[in-house]
Parts: C-alpha cells; sequence; structure tokens
C-alpha cells in the first residue's frame, strides 16, 4: 500500500492542504491559529502521512509536527501548483502571462513556458481586508464582510470624478474613483458602504500594479488566484470590470487558493 502523501501550504492567514485518498485529491483549509488541530485532523485522517510544505510558516510545521517534511521555495510551489491547474482545468495559455496571487498580501509573476519569475510585491491583499475591515465595521470575520460589502455603496464614501465635474461634462468616465474615502464625514454612509470602498481601493490598487507591469512584460493575461477572491463576488467583479476595460483577458482557477499546496503535493 502506497504511503499517504499532503501537499502543505502555510500563509499568513490560512493553512491550505492538498492530499491524496483512493486516487483521489482532497482539498481543506484552516485558519492558521488553529495549525495544531489542523495537523492532528490531517494524521487522524492520514496516518504516517508524507508532507510536502511551503509558505511563510512552514518551517513551523517542520519544527514542530513534521521534522522529515520536505520544504519547497513558495514562489516556486505556487507557479507549478498554478501551471497544474491550468492544464487540469483546460485553461493553459500558450504565451506569458502573468500570475496574481491575492492572499494575505499580493504577489505578481512573470510565467513564460517553465520560466517564472515574481516581479512585484504589495502589501494590499485579504489582510487589509479583514484588517482594516474590523477598525471600520467592527467585524472581524471575511466572510462577514464579504456580505457586508455587497450591501454597500462606495460612492457614499468615494469621491468619483463626477463629483468633482458636478453638471459640467467629464473628460474620462464620471464613475471612476478621484480619491477613495475622500468625502469622510461631510457624507452620511454606513458600515457597508465603508467596506464596500475598502473592497474598491484594493480592487482599484491591485488593477494598477497588474496593469503597469503587463505594460513593461508586454503581456496579455492575467491569471487571478488566492483566497482573497473566494466568494467575494463583488471584488471580482471590480477586478474583471477595470482589467478588461484595460484590455486584459483575466482567468480565474476554480482551485486557484490551493496552487502553493498543489505545487508541494506534485514536487518531486
Amino acid at each position: 500500500m502506497l504511503q499517504p502523501k499532503a501537499g502543505i501550504d502555510a500563509g499568513g492567514s490560512l493553512v491550505k492542504f492538498v492530499f491524496q485518498e483512493n486516487n483521489k485529491l482532497h482539498y481543506k483549509k484552516y485558519p492558521i491559529n488553529q495549525l495544531s488541530a489542523a495537523i492532528t485532523w490531517l494524521n487522524i485522517t492520514a496516518p504516517n502521512v508524507k508532507v510536502t510544505v511551503t509558505g511563510g510558516k512552514a518551517h513551523l510545521i517542520q519544527q514542530n509536527f513534521f521534522q522529515s517534511a520536505v520544504s519547497v521555495p513558495e514562489f516556486q510551489a505556487t507557479c507549478e501548483g498554478a501551471r497544474i491547474l491550468l492544464l487540469e482545468e483546460c485553461k493553459k495559455s500558450d504565451h506569458p502571462f502573468l500570475l496574481v496571487n491575492i492572499g494575505t498580501g499580493t504577489s505578481w509573476y512573470l510565467v513564460a513556458g517553465e520560466k517564472y519569475e515574481r516581479i512585484l510585491g504589495s502589501g494590499m491583499g485579504g489582510g487589509t481586508f479583514t484588517g482594516l475591515g474590523s477598525l471600520l465595521t467592527k467585524n472581524e470575520e471575511f466572510h462577514d464582510l464579504i456580505n457586508l460589502a455587497k450591501q454597500g455603496d462606495k460612492e457614499n464614501i468615494d469621491l468619483l470624478v463626477k463629483d468633482i465635474y458636478e453638471s459640467a461634462e467629464p473628460p474620462i468616465d464620471g464613475h471612476l474613483t478621484a480619491a477613495n474615502f475622500a468625502k469622510g464625514l461631510k457624507v452620511k454612509h454606513s458600515a457597508a458602504d465603508r467596506i464596500a470602498a475598502v473592497v474598491n481601493m484594493i480592487a482599484e490598487t491591485i488593477v494598477l500594479l497588474t496593469l503597469q507591469a503587463a505594460a513593461i512584460h508586454q503581456v496579455k493575461e492575467v491569471v487571478l488566484i488566492g483566497s482573497t477572491l473566494l466568494g467575494n463576488d463583488s471584488f471580482k467583479t471590480t477586478l474583471e470590470y477595470y482589467l478588461s476595460r484595460l484590455g486584459l483577458k483575466t482567468i480565474y482557477l476554480d482551485k486557484g487558493e490551493y496552487c502553493g499546496a498543489i505545487g508541494a503535493f506534485y514536487f518531486v
């Protein structure tokens, strides 16, 4: 009987598992503050499991739970996992593309065939969403904040181009943001409006950095992955809206949040 195998991606917010059972891959994730419980679950589910780890907290798993675990560099695991999923989901691109991993923060990779390079990073990401969201709404739960954002209207917080020009015809789309959060306390708004404005600010920042990276490296396709996208429809809609207007094709992977764990699992 083959020894069970697992790939683990331990990041800043989540620990994600990919393991094989009965010739089928299974996926599981836990908050990083439940790491001990997650490892207990894995040991019960797959006794004597062979582990490969990646991510910023991979060393904790090696030190405290699986001393013999093989460690894979995070950038390598992420890009390899994305390439595997693109093939499995029949979304493979024959052209160089940007891989944008929106996790706690955001990383940009240039992927061309089997070559990849991390070209950019930003502190804007899911950590910004939950952290700033909790300060503005007193709610710390990711999915609660997502649902709240769907009920809000960023235009009650953000200063738009049309607000500046008022009755005059603006030279660009009047619904574009002139200044994030600029209306402040001058207008009536809700907690939902505040978190909707947070979503918009993060999305716009990621779009602008993606546009610059795409122009420098002359690519037209962007693969978006990361846990921040999961169930976050308003965030994805904003990303797609701006990226498509700027002439970039967006590709989402169904299991994109598990790219790191998948890359670790298939590491030889």
